[in-house]
């Protein structure tokens, strides 16, 4: 039925008929589903946008998709950076967006059970006031929803003390393609019944199933005030082997990260600061809990003797600005041209070996790459920079040789952007071809007739 226009209207008037007016046809709704903040644009349009308000929306969405062979892109608020839920010609766009409810909050469990559409920073605020919060932390945790954030796998600043998306949910409600609802999981924080399908839908990137719920597991509020540490380094190796030390010394702070040279000229550039001496790297380090305070006197001792100069404060307004700068990373990097920010991840100990493989790219191919990292669980975002619609294929080449540099070190081709359009052709390559086979089989079992998100993750 794909391909002709009169199957296409006809799965348009099959929508309408079971959803009315959640489904659009509008070239502006079409047009916004085309690409993502991967920067990555389909080659058309989709064929329509449902905006789901239920899960029975959803299963009808999907009921009529395997009736008809249509291909379905789940979406959330589209801020995946790995062109995951991009749509393209002749594919339904199935929106979670207007899936905000919150269904139950249990401080006693330490458990919520919610809506994919909601955003984390509006969860967050509804969970502070019971004084608990959900730990994932992307950075863009004002826009992104918690049915992304657990496709993608997303991760975030916090991940150093308080794990990725993975930890951090104990079960999932998905609709499969022929639009029977699975409850996936627990809510008990022990539970070993049968194989973990919940830990198999965190970062299927719409592959198996379309989550429309999900029981998070929550944390009280951290006691103690945060204390932030600047450490000043005079080459990005230095910070590297600095942050590396913080963990080989069993210190834990929440968050620590890392710029480099040239990420923080672009910052101080666009937010009007004086930029620091030439070669300059960054380690930004947040300590919190009980013993915030001892944690950060230790941290600054073990930068100290790796050569940094420090400052720290315990004051939240000093913390929020210093923070500021690593938060203004991408908005920095977007202000200099069109991006490719890439995600890789290497073992702490790896990290300053990546730094070296980074400035040999930069050499061997001509270019300046600016990159920010997540120092404390070793996930590294390199900015490619360039002109233009398409990203040039010298970009590409350094692109592949910084993802062979990061497996060789015993790395991965993505931390928590996720696989999607961008880095399908180098997925066998970390996985091999045996496993890359058996991961595409396990997708057929749940979406024999592969509808779900084609040309993603498993293509090439």
């Amino acid at each position: 039925m794909r391909g002709t226009d009169g199957g296409r209207d006809e799965v348009v008037a099959r929508l309408r008929d079971a959803l009315g007016v959640r489904v659009s046809v509008d070239p502006d709704d079409l047009e916004t589903t085309r690409t993502d903040a991967s920067g990555h644009r389909s080659g058309a349009s989709p064929l329509a946008v449902v905006s789901a308000e239920s899960v029975e929306d959803v299963q009808a969405t999907m009921r009529i998709a395997t009736d008809t062979r249509t291909p379905v892109v789940t979406r959330g608020a589209g801020t995946g950076a790995a062109g995951g839920a991009i749509a393209g010609a002749g594919q339904i766009v199935l929106s979670t967006l207007r899936m905000t409810s919150i269904h139950e909050i249990r401080p006693d469990d330490l458990l919520a059970v919610v809506d994919p559409g909601i955003f984390n920073g509006e969860l967050n605020a509804v969970l502070a006031e019971q004084g608990l919060w959900w730990a994932p932390d992307p950075a863009s945790r004002e826009i992104s929803t918690v049915g992304g954030n657990i496709a993608t796998g997303a991760g975030g600043l916090l991940c150093a003390k308080y794990g990725a998306v993975r930890e951090a949910v104990l079960g999932v409600d998905v609709v499969v393609p022929d639009g029977r609802l699975l409850r996936l999981g627990h809510r008990s924080v022990k539970g070993v019944t049968g194989l973990d399908l919940t830990a198999l839908m965190v970062g299927s990137e719409g592959t198996l199933g379309v989550i429309v719920r999900a029981t998070l597991k929550l944390r009280r509020k951290t006691l103690g005030a945060e204390r932030t540490i600047l450490g000043t380094f005079p080459d990005v190796r230095s910070a590297a082997a600095a942050s590396a030390a913080v963990t080989a010394a069993g210190l834990q702070p929440a968050l620590m990260e890392l710029m480099d040279s040239a990420a923080l000229a672009a910052v101080h550039d666009l937010l009007g600061l004086v930029r620091p001496a030439e070669g300059t790297a960054h380690l930004t380090i947040q300590t919190d809990g009980p013993a915030a305070a001892d944690e950060a006197e230790a941290i600054a001792a073990v930068l100290g003797a790796r050569g940094g100069e420090t400052v720290m404060s315990d004051d939240p307004t000093e913390g929020e600005r210093l923070l500021a700068i690593r938060r203004s990373a991408h908005a920095a990097m977007q202000a200099l041209g069109d991006t490719l920010l890439e995600d890789i991840a290497v073992p702490r100990s790896a990290l300053p070996a990546m730094f070296d493989e980074i400035a040999r790219i930069e050499r061997e191919f001509g270019l300046v790459i600016p990159t920010v990292a997540h120092a404390g669980d070793g996930n590294l975002h390199p900015s490619f920079v360039f002109e233009g619609p398409e990203v040039p294929d010298v970009v590409w080449a350094a692109a592949s040789e910084m993802f062979s540099s990061a497996l060789r070190l015993g790395g991965t081709l993505t931390g928590e952007h996720g696989v999607g359009v961008l880095k399908s052709r180098w997925l066998a390559d970390e996985l091999g071809d045996d496993q890359w086979e058996l991961q595409r089989r396990i997708k057929e079992v749940f979406d024999p007739l592969c509808i779900l998100n084609p040309g993603k993750v498993f293509a090439r």
